[in-house]
């Protein structure tokens, strides 16, 4: 059970009245002219003053982020300015919550629909001047709105998002997932930064954000005859990352009214059957990829998820991840179990499923029952190695045909022998598209379907196999 978190954290007591008490992270003391942070609450109610250092601690969480961000930024031979207002804008906020206001700008005080608001926060100045009516400059900012807001870059925001706007989205992520998601969104913002420079997020125009869908524009069709042509899948996603990301920073900021300049600027294209990847077809998997010859010297993870993708449809990912109690080789119909997990994220609810083991798939699994370690979490380091496995050994049907082309044959082998469906639906990790009801049936239905399907094999194919591994 973790250590409760102190209710006075930060606040210290003298003679009655309360003071923030904070120190200064070491790797940002060169940014203050002292090691710790005093300020004064003018209060003695506990409850008060843990209102207001809630308000000066978030400010001062916000600009160290900042201020981290700098350094980081500066490491990498990037200088950024030292953005002071970031400080004058947090810490207004923050003494605007500790005179019981929100933060708002002057502008928007302004609106005659506001002027009760207004008078409510003149009258709350007043109450908070000294004994001879003075009243400090930077809490008529703060409670009126008075203080700019600050420079945020696209580059500063992105960091805010993957370090706290999108956590929600990447927790359960695997190490590889995260890597592999912040190296997207960082590619992203690459992009950005390199046509249209690391401008303040309050700068982009609707201008700016038309620049730069044009940009990506000609990304599809340059003109240049040497310069090769982006997809338009790489266009809507990179595009689309900053969409998102000046959408949900300013959810966060709490402006969601904001519009958006990257706003019904899109990249769609009509799918096109003739770039579907293609099916390995029945002939060509029993005569040139179910013998043993083309897998001599081949690895046993190889060879064995190909035999269980053969009979499974699985993705490779989701077999290369599978431990050991998902290989459930004991019961009567021995079967596959792709979970949701807490430690990976999978690709949709739907792919959460039981796939009964029939065929090669049944006798690969028996030889692999602890699942394939070596390549835990190493989706693209597999799928390189077949791959190319698959290209060297002549086992490419044609130059389209790639490791995910089993799935699709898996897929046209149980349209073709007449299985329901819903079963086909299930097996697959596929969107039902109306209300749920049952289990899809049991795992002998499940099986008796697939046996029916299943490819013959030789028996010499997992007889070189063990002979060679000392197997089965």
């Amino acid at each position: 059970m973790g250590k409760a978190e102190d209710p006075n954290r930060y606040l210290e007591n003298r003679n009655g009245w309360y003071h923030y008490h904070r120190r200064v992270p070491k790797k940002l003391k060169p940014f203050y002219p002292t090691s710790l942070i005093r300020i004064s609450l003018g209060t003695r109610s506990a409850d008060m003053a843990r209102e207001q250092r809630d308000g000066l601690a978030q400010a001062d969480d916000e600009y160290w982020h900042a201020l981290k961000h700098r350094l980081r930024m500066e490491a990498l031979g990037q200088p950024i300015e030292d953005e002071h207002a970031a400080k004058r804008y947090e810490v207004a906020k923050a003494r605007a919550l500790s005179a019981g206001f929100k933060y708002r700008p002057l502008h928007e005080l302004a609106d005659p629909n506001m002027i009760s608001e207004l008078v409510r926060r003149a009258i709350a100045i007043g109450d908070k001047s000294t004994s001879d009516g003075r009243v400090a400059p930077e809490m008529v900012e703060a409670v009126l709105g008075n203080v700019g807001e600050p420079k945020v870059s696209i580059s500063e925001a992105m960091q805010l998002y993957q370090d706290k706007i999108a956590v929600g989205e990447i927790r359960g992520k695997s190490p590889a997932q995260l890597k592999l998601w912040r190296q997207t969104k960082d590619r992203s913002l690459r992009y950005f930064v390199d046509v249209m420079g690391d401008m303040a997020m309050s700068d982009i125009s609707r201008d700016d954000g038309k620049a730069y869908f044009d940009w990506w524009n000609e990304q599809l069709d340059p003109d240049d005859p040497a310069q090769k042509a982006k997809s338009p899948k790489t266009a809507a996603k990179h595009f689309g990352d900053i969409r998102d990301l000046y959408a949900r920073y300013y959810a966060y900021e709490g402006d969601e009214t904001r519009s958006n300049p990257f706003r019904e600027l899109n990249f769609k294209t009509r799918k096109s059957k003739r770039h579907k990847r293609p099916a390995f077809s029945d002939t060509w998997v029993r005569s040139k990829i179910l013998v043993p010859e083309p897998w001599d010297g081949i690895s046993a993870d190889q060879f064995l998820v190909a035999m269980i993708l053969i009979e499974t449809g699985c993705r490779h990912s989701e077999v290369i991840n599978l431990r050991p109690q998902d290989i459930v080789l004991d019961a009567p119909d021995p079967y596959l179990v792709i979970p949701v997990r807490e430690d990976r994220h999978i690709k949709a609810s739907e792919s959460e499923r039981e796939i009964p083991l029939v065929g090669v798939a049944l006798e690969a699994a028996r030889r692999a029952p602890g699942g394939f370690p070596k390549y835990h979490d190493k989706s693209n380091e597999f799928s390189a190695a077949l791959g190319a496995t698959l290209k060297r050994r002549g086992m490419k049907e044609t130059p389209d045909h790639v490791i995910y082309s089993f799935r699709h044959s898996f897929e046209d082998r149980m349209k073709e022998g007449h299985i329901d469906f819903e079963l086909r639906t299930l097996i697959m990790g596929h969107e039902i598209k109306r209300p749920e009801y049952g289990s899809g049936g049991s795992m002998a239905y499940r099986a008796e379907a697939l046996r029916g399907i299943a490819h013959p094999f030789p028996p010499e194919l997992f007889a070189t196999f063990d002979a060679k591994t000392g197997g089965a």
